[in-house]
């Protein structure tokens, strides 16, 4: 019987455990935490969307980093392969707005529990409060009597080693017939994510990619923004541009805080603007009444001033806008807030629906990694074999997860991910 180590307690972790001891794999997962899953239990704001109910093209075209990369292990564990096994479990599920994947109990620790559920029917050896200090390989020079070893690393001639355990502390050295590294990235770090896997990684003479933070919520340069924290914006229009260049649009919800903005479709425009908000602040948009087009909003307030022409514009406002977002509204319009309807103009009047279809404010930055869902960077993917998830430089090193130079927007993928790849790796030890 083979033994594995797996590095990390985490959804790939734990997925990967329970399907490797399920094809007669001795099973070691190791996990510095007292108990596994705790990343895993703050996801989907504690509700877990552990997938999203659509086609593998779906699941592509929403990894923004490295998609290709994901081709087979999609093909091998797709969301409804993923949906499968959870139901097989025990687990009921639902899928909701947007085919984002929940439990029904609406509980991550339900999740978690089917996991450890399975990894202890499987006699899964799960040693809590234990952290691996390093991953061990044993030097060897590829042979030339071994072509089909050198075809199978990507033609190369670069392995260095072959894995042959961890070092673990407590505990000394574990030896292993396979090692998979599943410690996740650095976001969140309070959960244990501290880059661990980057470590060995490198230790181990593999390439890692810069890592920031994604998925986080975005800094704002207003004075405005913070007056409205707390507000949550539904059915809202989201345009960021760079220069005149449109770089991101959506549509969904968002939410203002303390110092900018936050909620599912602001995470998600973290993830694509990286890159052009490392140039500079970009210029963002909401529409505030994305249903209406210009004719038909200006239609609606016509409508408004016309019931109320002697009221004043702050009362009339009142009733198309948030009341935390109308004094910010008056403002921002230039119009006073105490002018009677039928003095405003119809410059002023244009003017303030401009606002609403275009709310204005600037993005200068990103939250950092406490705040991320996911690292954006990680093990370089030239390094590992796409088709097994093992390394191209050390013979039987997994790699699985986020520790993985892939991620994507929010709705499950990134959680797809990790269940995908430690599928794959599974199937392949």
């Amino acid at each position: 019987m083979s033994k594995a180590a797996i590095i990390g307690g985490g959804a790939a972790g734990m997925m990967a455990a329970v399907l490797l001891a399920r094809r007669g794999c001795e099973v070691h997962l190791f996990e510095k935490n007292e108990k596994v899953g705790k990343k895993l239990y703050i996801t989907g704001k504690g509700r877990c969307n552990l997938t999203n109910n659509c086609e593998q093209s779906d699941l592509l075209n929403h990894v923004i980093s490295n998609p290709r990369f994901m081709y087979s292990a999609f093909s091998a564990f797709d969301a409804q392969d993923v949906m499968a096994f959870f139901a097989n479990e025990g687990l009921d599920l639902k899928t909701e707005r947007g085919n984002r994947v929940f439990p029904v109990s609406d509980k991550s620790s339900d999740v978690i529990r089917t996991l450890e559920k399975a990894m202890k029917k499987e006699n899964v050896n799960v040693h809590l409060r234990t952290t691996v200090k390093k991953v061990v390989a044993e030097d060897y020079a590829p042979s030339e009597e071994a072509p089909e070893q050198e075809s199978r690393k990507g033609g190369k001639k670069a392995a260095v080693g072959c894995a042959c355990g961890v070092i673990t502390e407590p505990g000394g050295f574990f030896p292993a017939d396979a090692v998979l590294v599943a410690s996740g990235g650095l976001s969140y770090p309070t959960t244990g994510s501290t880059g661990d896997g980057y470590r060995f990684a490198q230790e181990t003479g593999h390439k890692v990619t810069e890592c920031e933070p994604s998925l986080v919520p975005l800094l704002t340069a207003e004075d405005y923004i913070p007056e409205m924290q707390g507000l949550s914006l539904k059915n809202t229009g989201l345009t960021i541009k760079s220069g005149k260049k449109t770089v991101y649009s959506d549509f969904g919800e968002m939410m203002f805080t303390h110092n900018g903005v936050t909620g599912p479709m602001i995470l998600s425009a973290s993830a694509v603007i990286s890159k052009q908000l490392k140039k500079g602040p970009l210029n963002a948009f909401l529409d505030l009444k994305p249903a209406l087009t210009p004719e038909k909003l200006d239609a609606r307030i016509l409508r408004d001033f016309g019931e109320s022409p002697n009221r004043q514009f702050r009362n009339v406002v009142s009733g198309l806008l948030p009341s935390s977002l109308v004094p910010v509204m008056i403002r921002l319009s230039g119009i006073p807030e105490d002018k009677r309807i039928h003095d405003i103009t119809k410059e002023e009047r244009l003017r303030f629906e401009g606002l609403v279809k275009n709310f204005p404010f600037t993005i200068i930055g990103k939250g950092d990694f406490k705040e991320a869902v996911i690292t954006k960077g990680g093990v370089s993917v030239k390094d590992i074999n796409p088709a097994t998830m093992e390394s191209k430089i050390v013979d039987r090193l997994y790699f699985i997860g986020e520790v993985i130079d892939v991620d994507a927007l929010t709705g499950g993928f990134n959680l797809q991910i990790a269940w995908s790849t430690a599928y794959l790796a599974a199937m392949s030890v």
